[in-house]
């Protein structure tokens, strides 16, 4: 048993010691589906040794012994009956914590007397921003908020897809580009939490770690508010500004330390934001020229551009400029596989099939 308590030592268990109430309902469901899988298993394990012992060849009485046997009532209820009875209320249970805990739904059965804090969550090669709109800041590998208090996170990637998860608060949400998700969470405890990325997104995917700070003490709501909003002032004092420019900037794939993946990149504050950076993140349309993935369904939808768009492919384009090798450099953007043929008399186009062939809108 030592070496066994030896291996264990450096584990984390994160996710049946939350701190949050989110992860409290997750850790509960989680005990009560193990607990009614093991209705089952237990006895299966138990069989599986009593039946073969009792039932060996070399027994001495075999006065049990009934070669006719073909039916038991009682067995056959006790079969069918108690495993239906664990599915049921297993997805009872199934049925009420998933509809408790959809990650999109304000946690509106648990006492606030403020408005969420919200926070914007962009997943970067290898590196988390978050955003807070409702204080104009933002900050990489970093989040603190009051204790008690309910935050409403949207998330969007703009690199490849990525997981957010804190596991002392509970949940997991996927980032994705062009698109926005939400999770809420609140913290009832203050500490320092870790999260990370828990989905695999390049070399640099080890260091995508970061603390989510609870400031404050339970039921000291004005306290509380008043120590994060010492933090906000800190953030404006010390960071520069996000604009556009250093988004761009910010978004392309960085290691703290090439050498050493797992290293997590520093701290960063931002004292101002770019207007509705977010939304233009998920919209694929911060560099300027890009066309906004709202744009682009609405020209889709009312039929695309045809052979004229061929001009404007550049606009369409956004895979291809964000490649990166196995080691997390950046890729030369890959050269178009065939251009317009530009010929003809007036000063004309023309196209041939091939060439437009697959595009819409000039992808």
């Amino acid at each position: 048993m030592l070496p066994v308590a030896v291996l264990l030592a450096g584990c984390q268990y994160d996710v049946l010691v939350p701190t949050g109430w989110v992860g409290a309902q997750q850790r509960d469901l989680l005990l009560i589906s193990v607990l009614l899988m093991l209705i089952v298993i237990i006895p299966v394990m138990v069989m599986v040794v009593y039946f073969p012992w009792k039932y060996r060849a070399t027994r001495k009485d075999n006065s049990d012994y009934e070669p006719d046997f073909s039916h038991s009532t009682k067995i056959e209820v006790f079969v069918w009956g108690v495993p239906i009875l664990i599915i049921l209320a297993l997805g009872t249970y199934t049925y009420i914590y998933t509809h408790r805990l959809d990650p999109y739904r304000p946690l509106d059965h648990v006492s606030f007397n403020e408005e969420p804090l919200q926070i914007e969550a962009v997943s970067l090669d290898w590196k988390w921003l978050f955003i807070y709109p409702q204080y104009g800041v933002a900050t990489v590998n970093e989040i603190k908020m009051p204790v008690g208090r309910q935050v409403e996170f949207r998330l969007t990637s703009s690199t490849v897809m990525n997981t957010f998860v804190v596991p002392k608060l509970g949940g997991m949400i996927y980032s994705m580009t062009g698109m926005q998700t939400k999770l809420h969470l609140v913290a009832d405890e203050p500490g320092v939490f870790a999260g990370r990325s828990a989905h695999y997104s390049g070399p640099g995917f080890s260091g995508m770690s970061f603390n989510a700070t609870a400031l404050g003490t339970p039921g000291d709501e004005a306290g509380n508010d008043a120590l994060f909003n010492d933090w906000i002032e800190e953030v404006r004092a010390q960071g520069t500004d996000l604009t556009d420019e250093a988004f761009l900037q910010l978004e392309k794939p960085s290691m703290a330390d090439p050498a050493r993946p797992s290293v997590p990149m520093p701290v960063t504050y931002y004292r101002t934001v770019s207007d509705n950076l977010f939304d233009r993140i998920a919209g694929m349309c911060v560099e300027p020229g890009k066309v906004c993935m709202s744009e682009m369904m609405m020209q889709d939808r009312a039929g695309g551009g045809g052979e004229a768009g061929l001009g404007d492919k550049h606009r369409y384009e956004y895979d291809s400029e964000r490649a990166v090798d196995g080691f997390g450099n950046a890729m030369p953007p890959q050269a178009a596989p065939f251009a317009p043929a530009r010929h003809g008399a007036a000063g004309h186009d023309h196209v041939s099939a091939v060439e437009t062939e697959g595009h819409t809108n000039g992808q």
